[in-house]
């Protein structure tokens, strides 16, 4: 027999950045009893705030929040060990007798954590000789190299994505199958899951995309990159990655006029936006609720107590 922690729902609200899906979070939060679980690749990286449009404490409506401010910058992250980090976490939440509401932009970190999903294992010094690889021929090349050995997951991986592409290919050189094989497969791992996607055209979508960024250069996103450069941040190999931050790194170095760097931060967050919704439009299993619905916490929570009790 289940016990009643483990009948508790597991809710993840999905969907674009800027789609309005942080305020969802608290309302059903607040609603079902729950705790706020982050999902968001950058936001688990102290002193990344602006630029990840990270929630304020004293935004949180008193509501616990996990994995936020976990990794200093120079600390890398991985696909797994957010998977191990947001599962311990989603079962401490329950076992407390709340609800684990997770939201985030990332949507391969919210597949791993929801979906049976075990990573393919990692050999350093294969891992390593990638890295040379990389460093000696420049990510278009080694794409390109991936593209002949593994055309699914060239097809899948931007040639720019050079830390992707050296994970396809050892992968490849480890296993014997296309990385593509080893992302998740569509079953939950609880069945008691369920995902809320907020729905939002894509005109309403892109000019708040760039009101966001205007406010986050506004709010002082040059000055908080500034003082995380001092703190390692062109050192760390995910955090500097981030997009704004990737940037605002390139107007220091004389790379980009500031004017320049805000617009390609405008420009690369609507692009990931796409990638976003691509990825998000081949899972039929998630519940799309308008952004601008008067009724969605409504609808979000009757979605939810179809799968658990609340």
């Amino acid at each position: 027999m289940s016990s009643p922690q483990t009948e508790l729902p597991i809710v993840a609200l999905v969907g674009p950045t800027a789609a309005g899906k942080t305020g969802l979070s608290l309302d059903l939060a607040e609603r079902l009893g729950g705790e706020i679980v982050n999902t968001d690749a950058m936001q688990v990286y102290r002193g990344m705030d602006i630029g990840t449009a990270k929630l304020p404490p004293t935004e949180r409506r008193g509501i616990p929040h996990h994995l936020l401010d976990t990794l200093t910058v120079r600390d890398p992250a991985t696909v797994a060990q957010f998977q191990e980090w947001a599962r311990a976490a989603i079962g401490g939440i329950r076992g407390r007798g709340s609800v684990p509401v997770l939201v985030g932009g990332s949507a391969l970190y919210t597949r791993a954590i929801l979906d049976r999903f075990e990573f393919p294992g990692t050999d350093d010094a294969v891992r390593a000789r990638w890295e040379a690889e990389l460093d000696a021929v420049g990510a278009a090349a080694l794409h390109a190299r991936l593209a002949e050995t593994d055309p699914a997951a060239a097809a899948a991986i931007r040639p720019d994505n050079a830390r992707r592409i050296v994970r396809a290919l050892e992968v490849g050189e480890l296993t014997g199958r296309s990385f593509t094989a080893t992302l998740p497969e569509l079953t939950y791992l609880d069945p008691r899951t369920v995902q809320i996607g907020v729905e939002i055209d894509r005109p309403t979508l892109d000019a708040r995309i760039e009101r966001r960024v205007a406010q986050m250069y506004d709010a002082g996103l040059v000055a908080e990159v500034e003082r995380l450069l001092d703190e390692g941040l062109a050192e760390g190999r995910t955090a500097a990655r981030a997009i704004g931050y990737q940037q605002v790194i390139a107007h220091f170095a004389g790379d980009l006029t500031l004017a320049e760097a805000r617009e390609r931060t405008v420009i690369a967050t609507r692009q990931f936006a796409r990638r976003q919704l691509a990825w998000w439009r081949k899972d039929p299993r998630i519940v799309w609720i308008p952004f601008d619905a008067e009724d969605r916490v409504d609808r979000a929570v009757a979605a939810v107590r179809k799968i658990g009790r609340v």
